[in-house]
């Protein structure tokens, strides 16, 4: 006989609008909302349950086989229909439609939310998605009269600036790791304390190995809990200081297409002292041309600005306005070298840098051996990176100039 873990039998109970369900490695999260999946599917009608992670490229490989077996384990599988992105009821009509947040041609906010009838909107690996606007936009078009409407967070926490921390713990007042239910959300936490009868000996003993080793890495990944700083930032080289406004300085810059942000830095290299200064100016999404000419112009008068040479049209409008803007050097392997030069130097950041400070504290390896970091938290050092690379490694070298077509 399959059993719920006893923790998310508020999914049946709650009437709230917004579960979020946290924990650590083995806590049977997954496990336990594939298998609420199921029931509902099976035994009420008029359900639409959208199913995302933020990437999710091949569902029919990664996700609907997890709930598939599920399915399998009840001995109902032959009443579902499977397709490659969808399972639907064959009983009730009931339907999982497993979608990406973000496609190989952006993120598709605007498809997903014109869904219609979304009774569950379901959110596995919530951590990735670092936008809020992106889930205040989904969320806000599951709406359906006929059926109680569901938000579900699966996560393993992530560090404290998250918004989702911000908004369903720090805002709330809720403690993390709580088993509660406040306002309109119920909060599930469970640790493979929870799931001990389906874990094997050796697994356990695995988990004790890191207890007694790595109780940070114990406390974060094992337990659940949220950390101040990513595990593995790239940059642990920054503290907070002021801005040597003694030294030549320029500007970083790169542009924010929706629904990222456009981050213009300020920055001072020390090569004697090996240090670099920043101060944040610029963090604001969906800046017209105008905007960004008008916050620009005045900030940088007679200072080079070195942008991301993927805008070479925005770039254009821009120096015809008068601004010194100069397309960075991109190519293989400048990614890796530009956070390489960041390393051998110090960091310091003015203490209004919140947003560089956020990214520091969150920006981490995609593949550390092959030097290609996550496409996350990275808006202001991008920026940063561009202006660092092109003082050490471009300034000297003779560069074509940048030359307008009229």
């Amino acid at each position: 006989m399959i059993t719920i873990n006893k923790k998310y039998q508020s999914l049946f109970e709650s009437d709230s609008r917004f579960y979020v369900c946290t924990g650590g490695r083995g806590s049977s999260k997954s496990f336990s909302i594939s298998l609420w999946c199921a029931l509902i599917l099976l035994f009420e009608d008029n359900h639409t349950i959208l199913f995302t992670r933020y990437t999710m490229s091949s569902a029919h490989i990664s996700i609907i086989p997890e709930f598939v077996s599920k399915l399998e384990l009840l001995g109902i599988s032959y009443q579902f229909s499977i397709t490659k992105d969808s399972i639907i009821s064959k009983t009730t009509g009931s339907k999982i439609l497993f979608r990406g947040l973000k496609t190989s041609n952006g993120d598709q906010t605007a498809n997903l939310k014109s869904l219609n009838g979304v009774t569950t909107w379901i959110l596995d690996e919530a951590e990735e998605l670092v936008d809020e606007k992106i889930f205040d936009t989904i969320q806000l078009s599951v709406r359906s009269l006929l059926k109680q409407n569901r938000i579900i967070l699966i996560m393993n926490p992530a560090t404290k600036v998250h918004w989702i921390y911000k908004k369903f713990f720090e805002d709330t007042g809720v403690e993390p790791g709580s088993n509660t239910t406040v306002n309109n959300t119920t909060y599930i936490h469970t640790t493979f304390e929870d799931n001990l009868d389906n874990l094997a000996e050796s697994y356990i003993n695995e988990i004790l190995n890191i207890k007694k080793n790595n109780i940070d890495k114990y406390n974060h990944l094992i337990l659940g809990g949220w950390l101040s700083v990513a595990e593995g930032v790239i940059f642990n080289n920054w503290k907070i200081g002021e801005f040597d406004l003694n030294l030549e300085y320029g500007y970083g810059l790169d542009f924010g297409f929706s629904p990222d942000e456009t981050a213009m830095t300020k920055i001072a290299i020390d090569k004697i002292n090996k240090k670099i200064y920043l101060d944040e100016k610029i963090y604001s999404r969906e800046l017209l041309t105008q905007d960004l000419v008008d916050r620009i112009k005045p900030e940088t008068y007679n200072k080079e600005v070195i942008a991301d040479s993927s805008a070479n049209r925005l770039i254009m409008e821009l120096k015809r306005a008068g601004i010194n803007i100069i397309p960075c050097v991109k190519g293989a392997g400048s990614i890796e070298e530009g956070i390489k030069l960041m390393q051998d130097y110090e960091l310091i950041v003015t203490s209004t840098s919140k947003n560089i400070i956020k990214e520091l504290n969150n920006y981490i390896w995609s593949n550390k051996k092959a030097g290609a970091p996550k496409d996350m938290y990275n808006h202001a050092i991008d920026g940063i990176r561009y202006y660092v690379t092109h003082r050490l490694r471009h300034s000297t070298k003779t560069i074509q100039p940048f030359r307008l077509n009229y």
